[in-house]
């Protein structure tokens, strides 16, 4: 059963923008408080964001117990105003922990990926793009809007990509971006061989078997790509969205680049030879992609799901501890 209640984030530099933004989330608090005490669960599980607010208070007022989860490596704000009322807090990072409000318990549970994402089957997905195991593929995507300025770089260095006979590319250009990544494609020079060895998507929907068929990854640095690429294990080049909350996508790359997962490219450099140097690095060095995608898996937690409602279980039994005495 899903329900809805409205949102709304407002905009620092316009400090009237807080008054809609409060107002809003009050009237969703009162929705969420009638509709916890309907549904009587024995927790309640936030994500972040500002939907989370509400959803927390109304917890709060009924007295279930909350659980809250950080993707990044920086505790977001709504994190951070429920976290005085939390059971737990889950974290994808170790190095959150500090972060997180003294009293409340801190849990690294990883951050929870799509089973898709795990058992994918990397033979079947190369043979569904016809790419042979000798091969090398890199995968590109900016998320599941796209991300212009990382398309721009990459159809920048397809001729690079493309001089080695043995690159597959799949570049995933996002809904809003794709018609002009193909129209910059197509201004240049192309031939057959180059279109079926470098070919541009609006979206895919198994992005499972897409990460679990590729050598080499290219993407921003949110949390859930990350957990994703992981989760499965594989060599990365991460180009942290520049103008992300707190800067927390630089902070999370800079935590698996410093595991030996992945190199960070800033965004800035996207327009020097710094990010094809990285890219074709991974692409022309397989001892070294090789050791990368072993760093990478052994940060991922395939587990994280397991591990998160495992808190949630927890804290649920408490509160009935309780309330049996």
């Amino acid at each position: 059963m899903f329900h809805v209640l409205p949102a709304r984030g407002f905009d620092r530099s316009r400090p009237l923008s807080l008054l809609g933004a409060v107002a809003v989330l009050a009237v969703s608090t009162i929705r969420a408080t009638v509709l916890l005490g309907r549904l009587r669960p024995s927790a309640v599980a936030g994500f972040g964001g500002y939907v989370s607010i509400p959803v927390g208070l109304a917890a709060v007022a009924r007295r279930v117990p909350i659980v809250l989860h950080e993707q990044n490596s920086v505790v977001g704000m709504a994190n951070r105003l429920l976290a005085r009322w939390a059971c737990a807090i889950a974290v994808t990072y170790p190095d959150s922990v500090p972060a997180v409000r003294k009293g409340v318990t801190a849990e690294v549970t990883g951050n929870p990926v799509r089973e898709g994402f795990v058992e994918a089957d990397r033979t079947s997905a190369r043979a569904a793009l016809a790419v042979g195991e000798s091969d090398v593929l890199v995968l590109a995507f900016g998320g599941s809007r796209g991300a212009r300025h990382l398309n721009e770089a990459m159809v920048d260095a397809r001729p690079l990509l493309l001089d080695r006979p043995e690159v597959h590319v799949v570049h995933v250009a996002g809904p809003t971006e794709v018609d002009d990544v193909r129209a910059r494609i197509d201004a240049g020079d192309t031939s057959a061989d180059d279109e079926s060895r470098y070919r541009v998507f609006d979206y895919l929907e198994d992005m499972g078997s897409a990460l679990a068929a590729a050598d080499v990854v290219i993407a921003r640095a949110g949390a859930t790509s990350i957990a994703e690429i992981t989760a499965i294990g594989r060599a990365a080049v991460l180009v942290p969205y520049p103008y992300a909350t707190d800067d927390h996508q630089t902070l999370n790359a800079r935590d698996v680049e410093a595991a030996g997962g992945a190199t960070v490219v800033a965004d800035s450099d996207l327009d020097t030879p710094r990010f094809a140097e990285a890219v074709l690095h991974l692409v022309d060095e397989g001892p070294a992609r090789e050791e990368m995608a072993v760093a990478s898996k052994s940060l991922g937690r395939p587990d994280a799901a397991r591990r998160l409602t495992a808190v949630l279980l927890s804290c649920a039994h408490q509160r009935r501890t309780r309330t049996a005495r």
